[in-house]
């Protein structure tokens, strides 16, 4: 029994159909069998040529209408009877390595074109080394120079520290001194007062002294 299989829907191609389907005939015991992608003014097609015993062609034929690829979207499966030649489940596998080789040689190529930019930068790699270094070395360097000014700040703080000490020393002996000079200057002016009250009447006495001589002499 041959029979002919479209299979349409929006997603049939590029979701592994063909080789679903093949899989489907082989474990189904069928030894005539191909499969091709299609299009038409619906959309993607299917067509798929089966050829053996009526038992087993009627059990595939179940099988196609209620199993397909996960991926695919299908929207009608129509079944009509075929004349013609079908090649051997054998040369169709043949026929689809040849078909999948045909579609990986564009992607070796460009897997062979990604290995020699991995090789061109795996040639880079010592100069990479190099300057990592060259940049861990001037890190290094600015971490030395760093350390230096920090311990340079350190000392000039703490100079910076001494010398605030001794203008507070030199602030507080200020204060002694003016202290000193007020207390000092209390007493000058408690002295002026004690010696203005006496020098007055020194004087006045002086000149009645000089009055009484006189008048003794006869000067007045």
């Amino acid at each position: 029994m041959k029979l002919k299989i479209k299979i349409a829907g929006p997603k049939v191609h590029d979701v592994g159909y063909r080789y679903f389907l093949m899989s489907m005939a082989m474990s189904n015991r069928i030894r005539m069998f191909e499969a091709h992608n299609t299009e038409s003014d619906d959309g993607q097609e299917v067509l798929v040529f089966v050829d053996g015993d009526d038992n087993v062609v009627e059990a595939f034929r179940a099988l196609v209408k209620v199993k397909r690829p996960a991926l695919s979207e299908v929207s009608n499966i129509a079944f009509d009877d075929f004349e013609g030649e079908i090649m051997k489940i054998g040369e169709y596998a043949q026929f689809c390595s040849t078909v999948q080789l045909n579609k990986a040689i564009p992607v070796l190529l460009d897997m062979r074109n990604d290995l020699k930019a991995v090789r061109t930068n795996t040639d880079m790699i010592p100069q990479i080394s190099e300057d990592i270094k060259a940049v861990r070395k001037t890190t290094d360097q600015t971490l030395e120079e760093t350390k230096a000014i920090r311990k340079t700040t350190d000392q000039t703080l703490e100079e910076t520290k001494a010398v605030r000490k001794t203008t507070d020393q030199t602030l507080e002996e200020t204060k002694a001194i003016r202290k000193t000079a007020d207390t000092t200057l209390e007493e000058i002016k408690s002295l002026r007062e004690d010696i203005q009250p006496g020098s007055g009447m020194s004087l006045r006495q002086m000149q009645s002294d000089i009055k009484a001589i006189k008048e003794q002499i006869g000067m007045l």
